[in-house]
This record gives C-alpha cells, sequence and structure tokens, in this order.
C-alpha cells in the first residue's frame, strides 16, 4: 500500500461493458479518483474479469482470464472498479480459482485484498465527504446486488449524492431487490428476468424520479432497456457521471443527441 503522505497508485479496472458501451463512466472514474488525490492508470493487459464464463460453469476459462490478469494489477496500492459486479469477482472469487494452484492463489488474494468498488473506495479509502458537482433532478437509486452484498456497497454512493448540487436521491420500496439482469441469468432465464425488471420499472416510476442512478452498467442497460419501451422519459446514468459532474454524453438507452 501506498505510504503516508503519497498519493495511492490505482489501477482503474475499467470492465467490459464500461469500456464497450459506455466509455464515459471509465473517464468519471478517472476524474473522481484524481479528485480524491490518486495516481491513475489503466493497465493495458486487463480484459475482463471472468465473471461471465465463471457462472456459466467455464471455469478454465475463468482461470485463464484471471492468470493474465493477475500480473498486470499487482504493482498497484489498489484495484478501483465502477462495478460492484466486477470488484466482487475479483475480491471474493478469484482466490478460489487458484485452489491448486498455491503461488497463484497468493497472488490473487494479494489482488482481491485491494479491489475495491468506486464509491467505496472514495469514501472509504479516501476520505471523500463531497464532490463539486450539480445537478438539477429527482433521482431513484438502485443497489446493485454485488455492490450490495459481495462488497458492502450502499451508504457511500448515497453519501456523496448528498453533496451535488440541486439533486434529491430517493430509494425505492424494494431497495434490495435484484433488477433481473444477473449476468448471464438473464439470457438463460429470460422470462424470469423480464418479470424483475418489469418489477423493478414498476418501483423506479412509484418514486416519481426523473433519473435512475445506480453503480453498475449491466444493470443500468437493463434497467433503462425497460424503461424505454414502456415510454418513460426517467433518464438513465452511472453514478460516476454524475459525481464528476459529467452530464455530456446522452443518458443510457438515449442513442447519440
Amino acid at each position: 500500500m501506498a505510504d503516508a503522505g503519497t498519493k495511492p497508485n490505482v489501477a482503474l479496472f475499467v470492465t467490459c461493458l464500461v469500456d464497450l458501451f459506455r466509455p464515459s463512466v471509465g473517464f468519471a472514474a478517472v476524474t473522481l479518483l484524481e479528485q480524491a488525490g490518486c495516481e491513475v492508470a489503466v493497465p493495458q493487459a486487463q480484459t475482463c474479469c471472468g465473471q461471465p464464463a465463471y457462472n456459466s460453469g467455464d471455469r478454465a476459462d475463468a482461470i485463464g482470464i484471471a492468470r493474465r490478469t493477475i500480473p498486470a494489477l499487482l504493482p498497484f496500492d489498489y484495484v478501483v472498479a465502477p462495478s460492484g459486479s466486477c470488484a466482487g469477482m475479483i475480491a471474493k472469487h478469484w482466490p478460489g480459482l487458484f485452489e491448486d494452484d498455491q503461488e497463484m492463489s497468493k497472488l490473487a488474494i494479494e489482488v482481491a485484498e485491494k479491489t475495491r468498488e468506486l464509491t467505496a473506495f472514495l469514501t472509504d479509502v479516501c476520505g471523500m465527504e463531497s464532490v463539486d458537482a450539480a445537478y438539477d433532478g429527482v433521482a431513484a437509486y438502485h443497489d446493485s446486488c454485488s455492490g450490495l452484498r459481495e462488497m458492502g456497497v450502499r451508504d457511500q454512493p448515497r453519501k456523496l449524492l448528498k453533496s451535488v448540487k440541486g439533486l434529491t436521491v430517493k430509494d425505492l420500496a424494494q431497495a434490495e431487490e435484484c433488477c433481473g439482469f444477473g449476468g448471464t441469468f438473464a439470457v438463460k432465464y429470460p422470462d424470469i428476468s423480464g418479470r424483475m425488471v418489469s418489477d423493478k420499472a414498476d418501483d423506479i416510476e412509484a418514486t416519481g424520479a426523473d433519473t435512475l442512478l445506480a453503480g453498475d452498467l449491466g444493470c443500468l442497460m437493463n434497467m433503462a432497456g425497460k424503461l424505454k419501451r414502456r415510454g418513460s422519459a426517467i433518464k438513465v446514468r452511472h453514478v460516476a457521471e454524475v459525481l464528476a459532474g459529467d452530464h455530456g454524453q446522452p443518458p443510457i438507452g438515449e442513442g447519440e443527441p
């Protein structure tokens, strides 16, 4: 870890969905980390966290992905992801992939212990109390399953959002209910997933919010799709974008301006 008085050297684990569908989330994460006093790098050797393979029972590919990525993350003080799901895969599941390889298990544990979700890192590690951002609206906040249950992320994003000028945040009535995405779950069980996201959309609309925020892009894309198909005017954004004051991109699911 970084010595006292030095800037933490942070590896930003961008995530596949951010890289391919919403790069603005990655740039917003860099902005926030730099505001918190960190030196930020994006290791070029990173690819996927391996979660899709892992959740599908493809342990061999999940191991291969982790084995290639671990060396790229080892030199850093922290690994930070704008996703509780990907952070959870690295922090909670990578060590168990190498039960038969003592050396790799040790390295996986080392990486796991320094991996954090973005808002938790900003508040719990960096001590960030507020952000210099503004957003005029009322937002409903969705807690992703992995972020909430695996990484303990709940109060941290709300703490930072309280400091955003002009923003009011409302909790959902069923705040701890899954949105139905669940990575490959949505593909394997589309009917169940569809009903779950429909219930979630009802909950979101019942708040009267004009914006939906969350910390996982998979959840956001799933909920944005359902809201869009309903003809809802609710805007959907990643929490990092609002905290960084980055509203230049259209809301998720809206396309180019």
